[in-house]
């Protein structure tokens, strides 16, 4: 690949740019951050939707903090958030939950969603994660070293906790984990070889894991149970509930923003801790003392996830910018977590660092990850037993994720 030395030469809707060495990656966002105004770029091209008219890139933490804030100006819906270009109406209809919707629709959801977390059914997940936890430890000194840890580890704890809090029975488990894969990985050769097929297999994966969830449902509505899909099937909220196809998108939106997500963040922390450990070392000295903030860094340098995309819904100025009503950003909060007018020397891995403004869970505002906590819950126990039990293990070199989207971890073997 030809270098980059100027911002000239960075493109990201080139699917090429995401193969880069991740110090191109660095670098390239980098030169975008130092721009008079955010770059604009052509749509990506992508053979199941039509190509729009451009975005401009938001790639400071200033602007995606005050976007995030106003989402009256940048909406979340019409054509979704997930994905640069509008999606058919067809795939919003399986990946279209609150994430891609705008107030009152997306408030009506989320009251609805956040009274079926109650404390007492957070206490119980916090329990269970502790348990999973230390299961999976069990399992990898067992197993011993040179497995993949991806798998083995990072993949397991979330994958569990989310299944067991809906209701998913074991044996679906690898059914939940294959389909988010290719929800996610789409991109990705290893997951969808042919680039014609790439809609379809979007479509199959997430009509299968609405099946699945819905099935549960109409049986939880007559037969309830102590989890989540009973709760949500049966809250009712001010007289309203959750649609058969609600309850399904939701569950999607868990499976990949609880389960891809935070494996990746636990794999790519691994990593931060074998390539820094000076950073290891300071936080063996005391595991739960220095948790919080450790977790904080590592989601602040994994930013699992790359992007989100909104939509200007009037003419509007933003830190001496204009923006056009249609007009479409991207916020770019990989890059926003790396921005030097925010983070001191904002490459090192610093597990004291403090302030830690990162948007790893997305900016503030109605579209802050729901579950940021169960997420930091889920690293802070995985690290906890890591480092207490298993203190020398490291982590290889990662094979990444082919993903404009998802900052993962595919593979990485582990040591110890």
């Amino acid at each position: 690949m030809p270098p980059i030395t100027s911002a000239a030469d960075v493109d990201l809707s080139d699917w090429e740019f995401w193969k880069r060495p991740m110090a191109d990656r660095e670098h390239s966002f980098q030169l975008l951050r130092d721009l008079d105004r955010p770059a604009f770029y052509a749509e990506p091209t992508v053979s199941f939707a039509s190509q729009g008219l451009g975005y401009h890139a938001l790639v400071r933490h200033a602007d995606i903090l005050e976007a995030s804030r106003t989402p009256e100006i940048f909406c979340s819906g019409d054509g979704g958030a997930t994905n640069i270009v509008d999606m058919p109406p067809e795939f919003v209809e399986y990946f279209g939950s609150m994430i891609s919707m705008d107030d009152p629709r997306h408030a009506r959801l989320r009251r609805i969603v956040s009274r079926a977390f109650t404390p007492k059914m957070i206490r119980q997940f916090e329990d269970d994660v502790a348990v999973a936890a230390t299961k999976i430890v069990d399992d990898l000194l067992e197993k011993g070293p040179g497995c993949d840890f991806v798998e083995e580890v990072a993949a397991r704890l979330p994958l569990k906790i989310i299944c067991d809090m809906m209701g998913i029975p074991e044996k679906d488990y690898r059914f939940v984990f294959d389909r988010s894969n290719m929800i996610l990985g789409a991109q990705d050769p290893e997951y969808v070889s042919d680039p014609e097929a790439i809609a379809t297999a979007l479509l199959t994966a997430g009509l299968e894991l609405q099946q699945l969830v819905q099935d549960l449902a109409a049986h939880r509505e007559k037969n309830p149970t102590n989890d989540l899909i009973s709760s949500l099937v049966n809250a009712n909220i001010d007289g309203e509930r959750l649609t058969l196809q609600e309850l399904g998108s939701f569950f999607i939106l868990l499976v990949v923003a609880g389960n891809e997500t935070t494996r990746n963040a636990i794999s790519y922390g691994l990593r931060l801790l074998t390539v820094n450990p000076d950073q290891k070392a300071r936080w063996l000295t005391d595991v739960d003392g220095l948790a919080s903030g450790a977790v904080e860094e590592i989601v602040r340098l994994a930013s699992p996830v790359n992007y989100m995309r909104r939509k200007v819904t009037r003419d509007y100025v933003m830190n001496g910018n204009e923006y056009k009503k249609g007009e479409k950003v991207v916020l770019y909060y990989w890059s926003a977590n790396r921005d030097a007018a925010v983070f001191d020397d904002p490459l090192r891995f610093d597990i004291g660092r403090n302030p830690n403004p990162h948007v790893g869970f997305g900016g503030p505002g109605p579209h802050f990850c729901l579950g940021a906590h169960l997420a930091r819950r889920e690293i802070t126990v995985m690290f906890r037993e890591l480092l207490t039990r298993v203190p020398a293990i490291e982590g290889g070199s990662p094979e990444r994720l082919f993903s404009s989207f998802i900052n993962g971890t595919k593979h990485m073997t582990c040591e110890f």
